[in-house]
């Protein structure tokens, strides 16, 4: 059976899909938030509460890879702090998708993303010394996890956009490139797999998004071999750059369409 048939999509529709795919792997392994471009190319060419469901398995097949290459620079002290946190987001998510619309899920998402972007560069700006990873493990440090974790949460569960969230938190405290890469990568390959259950509850995944899946997941790869080539060629103030800057178009994005 023609996979495309199944959405009734046109080729030129399946190559702006394999192109959103592509940028997944690539932000996996290069520009966390990249990936909110893929989020809105998705929710264009596919209705956009079923687009969540086909673009969460590509998703974690980007996470395998990622974590396949930044594995070893994954912080845990940062994950357990964030993991009770996010499965309270993840849960309001699924009961936030029960009655909102299209149109509520845009606006919160994409107000959230922007409020994010301006307190890190805020807190970035005003801090006196750069902070550790180490150095949030205080009050005021774990409340901000919390905080952070849950609205991760409920961004990843509703549009999975819970990339740039968990990006401000990550540079917030203090994170260099690759540690920033593998922590992601391992916080995000265990959150979207938790996601699965719910995601499939709802009937957002069955077996026609699935086999679109299966076509384009081969154009996850190369994204994600291109985003290790590129992450060694940027520089820290460039990556945060560009980081943030991705996060800022992802919220607009969602807010004007």
């Amino acid at each position: 059976m023609n996979t495309m048939n199944l959405w009734h999509i046109t080729g030129w529709e399946f190559a702006a899909l394999a192109f959103a795919a592509l940028l997944v792997g690539f932000s996996k392994t290069a520009v966390s938030g990249a990936n909110t471009v893929s989020l809105a190319i998705f929710a264009a060419v596919l209705p956009a509460r079923a687009s969540t469901g086909v673009l969460l398995p590509l998703l974690i097949a980007g996470d395998v890879l990622a974590v396949l290459t930044y594995r070893r620079h994954a912080h845990w002290p940062t994950l357990w702090r964030l993991f009770p946190a996010v499965a309270a987001g993840v849960v309001l998510g699924t009961v936030f998708l029960m009655w909102a619309d299209d149109g509520a899920v845009r606006t919160s998402i994409g107000a959230i993303l922007l409020l994010m972007a301006a307190v890190t560069v805020w807190r970035r700006r005003t801090a006196e010394a750069p902070v550790e990873p180490d150095a949030v493990v205080t009050r005021a440090g774990r409340v901000t996890a919390r905080s952070y974790g849950v609205l991760g949460g409920f961004t990843t569960m509703v549009a999975n956009a819970g990339g740039p969230v968990m990006s401000m938190y990550l540079l917030s405290a203090g994170f260099r490139k690759l540690g920033f890469l593998g922590t992601s990568a391992f916080f995000f390959l265990i959150v979207n797999l938790s996601k699965v259950p719910f995601s499939a509850g709802l009937g957002l995944i069955d077996g026609p998004s699935l086999l679109l899946d299966a076509a384009l997941a081969v154009f996850v790869v190369p994204g994600a071999v291109l985003g290790k080539w590129a992450v060694h060629r940027i520089n820290q103030r460039l990556f945060e750059q560009l980081v943030i800057a991705a996060t800022v178009v992802g919220g607009l994005q969602l807010l004007l369409r």
